[in-house]
């Protein structure tokens, strides 16, 4: 009889140490543990820790509450301005209220994806090439509330969006090059531009100053001279002044006359006129004497009517 006791208690004590384990849970502190008792929400989510529930009665459900690095695979799509990019993301979630994550979606994590998906398609419908690419603070945020706003029903949190990548044709990525390449062209000529006024405007004040003080142009022809000459070539340039050639510009075009041609020149000596008496009648021989009178005597009358 004795033995018999011994037996059941050993029995007994087995069946309560096998119930024992079979209704012993432990809960991770990054979890929560939702109890359904025989398929209904039975109290708050459990603790982290130890936790008992009736065994083949009680399902726990543990949550995982860590945040989640999801990844978006890429998207194509057309821009607003009609340019084919394809677009990838990262999606950064947490669960805040378990029960919800359970009861009101069936993968919270599925769900979480293609909502993101779908969101990030709408994004690039609706932004321009540009914004993709150096705007992406602000559609991270517009994304950000799109994939949030019905998450928010399924006890998730959305954290963080990020667009990590935008994927372009080669074709526009050669324009793309060719136009920054114009535009570093544009300012660099801009630039040049701009120095050679500034130099002009300096240029111009220092002839004003050398055209005032003579004495600084040959100052500063013998600091050429000498910044020529301490390079140790063999050919030394001397500049001339614009005023010398000038003066031997003129020098050549009107030459010095000759002594010949001087004595060429020469003005020959007018013939002696003798007088013509006053009073009387004047000789004819003595007035045909004279070349020029003689001519106009020799000279035929003409008629007049």
């Amino acid at each position: 009889m004795l033995e018999l006791v011994i037996t059941l208690t050993a029995v007994a004590g087995g069946i309560g140490l096998v119930l024992l384990a079979a209704a012993m849970r432990v809960v991770k502190q990054y979890e929560r543990g939702v109890l359904f008792r025989l398929g209904r929400i039975t109290g708050e989510p459990r603790t982290p820790g130890l936790t008992l529930i009736v065994p083949f009665v009680d399902r726990l459900h543990k949550v995982n509450m860590q945040i989640v690095t999801l990844p978006i695979p890429a998207q194509e799509g057309i821009t607003r301005d009609n340019v084919t990019v394809r677009v990838d993301a990262v999606v950064y979630f947490r669960v805040v209220d378990p029960t919800s994550a359970l009861v009101r979606v069936e993968d919270y994590k599925f769900a979480v994806s293609q909502m993101a998906q779908t969101s990030l398609r709408s994004i690039i419908g609706k932004s321009d090439l540009d914004d993709l690419l150096s705007n992406r603070e602000k559609l991270n945020e517009g994304l950000e509330l799109m994939i949030d706003s019905p998450a928010v029903g399924w006890g998730v949190q959305i954290d963080r969006v990020e667009i990590k990548d935008v994927s372009l044709p080669d074709t526009m990525k050669r324009s793309m090059a060719r136009q920054a390449e114009a535009d570093r062209e544009r300012r660099a000529r801009i630039i040049n531009a701009d120095a050679e006024l500034q130099a002009s405007k300096k240029l111009a004040e220092a002839a004003q100053q050398m055209s005032d003080t003579p004495t600084a142009l040959q100052l500063r022809l013998l600091q050429t001279v000498m910044a020529v000459s301490a390079e140790k070539n063999s050919t030394l340039v001397l500049p001339i002044p614009v005023e010398l050639l000038h003066f031997l510009e003129r020098g050549a075009r009107d030459p010095a006359p000759s002594e010949e041609s001087k004595k060429e020149r020469a003005p020959e000596p007018a013939p002696p006129v003798e007088p013509v008496p006053l009073s009387g009648t004047p000789d004819l021989d003595s007035v045909t004497k004279t070349p020029e009178l003689g001519a106009l005597l020799d000279q035929p009358s003409t008629e007049v009517r």
